[in-house]
């Protein structure tokens, strides 16, 4: 078993849409291991997302992912990684799959709903800085 990390974006919680979204993670068969709903002050955001800090949509995103709050989960399934990454789709929604969770549910490549991550060694960093290990089942 394998675990990684998603966040519902600011835009899917402040739609309401974080209960639907997880709702087909768990129905593709991920495994709960832990929740918390949070809002990211702009160093933790900072933090997070430091491997962008020399993109020019860095200060975009930080300004996006600290405008409200977010839900981190922390999910346990076969091949977790990848099996997510397939289910949230193209990080652009206008080119993901029919059916994605960025095509059912993002506005644009900026405002794109979910994070998952994008390696089993950065699951394992990305859940230990939303959870401590007593936090996980």
């Amino acid at each position: 078993m394998e675990r990684t990390l998603t966040i519902f974006k600011p835009d899917s919680v402040a739609a309401g849409h974080a209960g639907q979204m997880l709702g087909q993670i768990e129905a593709a068969g991920f495994r709960l291991r832990g929740l918390k709903r949070l809002w990211l002050s702009p160093a933790q955001a900072e933090s997070f997302y430091q491997v962008h800090r020399e993109r020019p949509f860095f200060g975009g995103l930080v300004k996006f992912m600290t405008e409200g709050p977010v839900i981190v989960a922390a999910l346990e399934a076969e091949q977790a990684v990848t099996r997510l990454r397939e289910l949230m789709g193209a990080t652009d929604p206008a080119k993901a799959a029919v059916g994605t969770l960025r095509k059912q549910f993002a506005t644009n490549i900026e405002r794109n709903a979910i994070h998952g991550s994008d390696s089993p060694e950065n699951a394992r960093i990305e859940i230990a800085f939303f959870f401590a290990g007593c936090e996980l089942l």
